[in-house]
């Protein structure tokens, strides 16, 4: 699905998607109809623009990823202000592209949003794992769960390079598997740590200080 109050800018994502061979099953050109048609037409993966009138990306990400956590969300924006990616990030967007990013780059990170990887504009990944880490820092983010649930060691170690900002294919070279394989063990780790995406499991990571070890 994609949303942006640009009509033309709109169409012509919609336009790129499509003859890629990826089915576009709803647009929206402001926040409230953005909520409307993603809860209606329940995409997978949501292109979201940052600036929207009524609703903003940010409220338009909450309000859909508290519907249908199963939605990964590509936020894309003309701005690439450090406040502005980690807002979306913090409402539950699974990565930030900035707008001037090519048709090719498009395509490419709408696919492993797909897939579950977290995309960012060059630059701005560090930004992300860098907030994270002084999340995890703080008191608040301490208070875990009593029962923390048992994870393989095959889940650690994977669960350890999600942390370190790996994407699954990088992942599944390094430890030799396959990329199916590898997506199967962060969708069973999500299930066990009742977590409901990736961006979620980085920071789960992180408190656990699993991107510290070798």
């Amino acid at each position: 699905m994609v949303v942006d109050d640009h009509p033309m800018w709109r169409d012509a994502v919609s336009r790129d998607l499509a003859e890629a061979g990826l089915a576009v099953v709803a647009t929206a050109g402001d926040g409230e109809e953005a909520v409307r048609r993603a809860r209606a037409s329940t995409p997978q993966v949501l292109v979201l623009d940052l600036n929207l009138p009524g609703l903003s990306g940010v409220e338009v990400c909450r309000q859909v990823v508290a519907y249908d956590p199963s939605v990964r969300i590509l936020m894309l924006s003309a701005s690439g202000e450090h406040a502005d990616v980690l807002e979306a990030v913090k409402s539950g967007a699974t990565g930030y592209l900035v707008k001037s990013a090519g048709r090719e780059e498009l395509l490419d990170a709408v696919r492993r949003t797909a897939l579950g990887d977290p995309v960012f504009t060059p630059g701005l990944a560090g930004l992300v794992l860098g907030e994270f880490r002084r999340l995890a820092g703080e008191p608040a983010a301490a208070a875990a769960s009593p029962g923390v649930p048992r994870l393989t060691a095959r889940e650690t170690e994977v669960l350890r390079l999600v942390a370190k900002g790996l994407s699954y294919r990088q992942i599944a070279d390094r430890l030799v598997l396959s990329h199916r394989t590898v997506q199967n063990h962060v969708q069973n780790t999500l299930g066990k740590l009742q977590l409901h995406n990736r961006v979620e499991l980085v920071r789960y990571a992180i408190e656990q200080g699993l991107d510290d070890e070798i």
